[in-house]
């Protein structure tokens, strides 16, 4: 609070209150489109066959970014022992002119992410695909280790991918249209219809803080509405 002046000690009047030019940060909050667990059903089955099948299903499956997904390489993942670790993101660099492999977002970002079996199944096939196109490219395949690269090796672009590949899917699908960062989202959300507990869900989606993730996510988690008070008229009954 601004002190007032004083009559013996005029040097504390101020001319003008500092705060008045200073702007209150803008919200970062975006809404959000999950699926719900019929549609993410569709867009999985629609996407069988396709050749960035794998991808949908992780990306559903557990929640990565996209550019995580793009990074991924065949080192970091072991399927025998159904577990994959995020360690570089796709991003571009140069102001938007190249695109390259860079450090995840946050350290909570490199993790050790779990498989389920639907996902090791997708990523066995995709290995296979992946194999095949490299022999049919005669030599011409870049092979950079990468899990999900172009038919020759080179790294994918994030918004052809958006535009081209996941809008078709999405429209095949007969699903209305949402980012692809709402797959992320469309996780969370079924964890949270299943009660798994925030702590696990910000492990695996790799948020800085639980706190994050209860901010992000606080109006999905049961007993955020009428539950709660449903639940203390039980208690106190």
């Amino acid at each position: 609070m601004l002190r007032q002046p004083s009559p013996t000690n005029p040097r504390l009047a101020l001319p003008r209150n500092p705060a008045d030019t200073v702007k209150a940060p803008a919200s970062s909050t975006k809404e959000m489109h999950p699926l719900s667990a019929p549609e993410a059903r569709r867009l999985l089955e629609t996407a069988q066959g396709d050749r960035l099948e794998a991808l949908y299903v992780l990306a559903v499956h557990t929640g990565m970014r996209l550019g995580e997904l793009l990074g991924l390489k065949w080192e970091d993942v072991d399927l025998e022992g159904s577990t994959f670790r995020v360690r570089r993101t796709l991003m571009r660099v140069e102001n938007g002119r190249r695109l390259a492999l860079g450090e995840p977002k946050t350290k909570k970002s490199r993790r050790t992410v779990k498989l389920t079996p639907r996902a090791v199944d997708a990523l066995k096939s995709h290995r296979a695909r992946q194999a095949a196109e490299k022999l049919a490219t005669g030599g011409v395949y870049e092979d950079q280790g990468l899990v999900f690269a172009g038919e020759i090796g080179n790294l994918i672009n994030l918004s052809n991918l958006r535009q081209w590949s996941f809008a078709a899917l999405l429209k095949k699908a007969e699903l209305p249209h949402i980012t692809f960062h709402d797959l992320r989202h469309t996780c969370a959300s079924l964890l949270f219809q299943k009660n798994i507990h925030p702590k696990f869900v910000q492990e695996l989606l790799g948020h800085a803080s639980v706190s994050i993730t209860l901010d992000t996510y606080s109006h999905m988690l049961p007993g955020m509405g009428g539950e709660a008070a449903d639940a203390m008229s039980e208690a106190l009954s």
